[in-house]
């Protein structure tokens, strides 16, 4: 099917569903979004009438989580798209238009501006940090595998297979050493022992619309049980931005000061971080060199650099913190 065929039929099934649209002279354009595999479109009635359109692929289940979940926050009160109506048979889900400047767009906005909206999006996180066990119980069962010891084993294996073996060329047997670490199965394992809450999973500044000065979720598909210092190491921690140690500092302050029911672990945070990293460097990879999309080889050596500064501080991980010492960045 051509694209031209292909908007035709996705404005044919848009008027279906919203009579309103069907007199109109509609516009519809693709948004370029990530590597998900999903196709955002942007249906335009008016410059004030807009509306997205997903399509997304029907083999991946996650995909399918989407709308229950943004009808979980709305019931809880965090700030997602409005979902105004999903076709599952066909993979189809019309959403809210919050519009395309989210919290990384703001990267070379002041401190004092960031900080506001970083502070925003943390206030989302810590409503659904703090939602009890029991307002979870109806969802939990539908949403992807939790974080335990065989899932943070899988980051560091994708990290090392996917960054240090492909983008670095490392050999299968210096990879295979370095995942065989003891510390780094430790590190899993510890992790994998701890409570659980549910959180984002991709909790970075794309996946938060920055809206007249508050934040908006939004690729939450992946959300699960796991430890809240995972998705706030994603934001602190995320490749695509700077964040000072000051403002990281800053955060973290923030962050915990509204969460009052639980406290702070530095160094889970900083195992989290290394976790997170791990995950993003095997992800920019993977995409980068087995899908194509070279863009994500970009974020290599900030994430890389990030990483080390992690591990440097972790005496057990000393093989590590020297084979990615040795590593050329460009």
């Amino acid at each position: 099917m051509t694209s031209t065929s292909s908007s035709d039929l996705l404005l044919h099934q848009t008027r279906i569903r919203f009579p309103a649209f069907s007199d109109a002279k509609v516009n519809i354009s693709p948004i370029e979004k990530g590597g998900s595999g999903r196709r955002f479109y942007r249906i335009r009635v008016s410059p004030e009438q807009t509306i997205i359109l997903v399509k997304y692929n029907l083999e991946r289940e996650e995909n399918r989580l989407y709308v229950q979940i943004a009808e979980f926050f709305a019931e809880h009160k965090i700030r997602a798209p409005k979902i105004y109506f999903h076709d599952p048979t066909e993979g189809l889900i019309w959403i809210e238009d919050l519009g395309e400047i989210d919290l990384w767009n703001h990267r070379e906005e002041s401190w004092l501006v960031r900080r506001a909206l970083y502070e925003s999006a943390l206030d989302e996180a810590t409503k659904l940090h703090r939602l009890p066990p029991e307002s979870a119980q109806n969802i939990q069962p539908h949403l992807a595998p939790e974080f335990n010891a065989a899932l943070y084993l899988w980051e560091q294996n994708y990290f090392l297979e996917n960054c240090l073996g492909r983008y670095f060329g490392l050999s299968g047997q210096q990879i295979t050493a370095l995942g065989s670490l003891p510390a780094l199965q430790e590190i899993a394992q510890r992790l994998g022992n701890l409570p659980r809450v549910l959180v984002h999973r991709d909790f970075q500044s794309q996946n938060i619309i920055a809206r007249n000065g508050q934040a908006y979720l939004i690729d939450f598909q992946g959300m699960r049980p796991g430890l809240a210092e995972y998705d706030l190491a994603s934001l602190l921690y995320d490749p695509y931005v700077e964040l000072s140690d000051a403002n990281r500092n800053e955060l973290i302050e923030y962050y915990w000061s509204r969460r009052d029911d639980s406290s702070p672990l530095p160094e889970i945070f900083e195992l989290c971080a290394m976790q997170r990293l791990m995950q993003a460097l095997g992800a920019y990879g993977f995409l980068g060199l087995v899908k194509g999309s070279k863009a994500f080889l970009n974020h290599i050596p900030t994430a890389i650099q990030s990483l080390r500064s992690l591990i440097e501080r972790m005496p057990n991980l000393k093989q590590l913190e020297q084979a990615l010492a040795a590593l050329t960045v460009n």
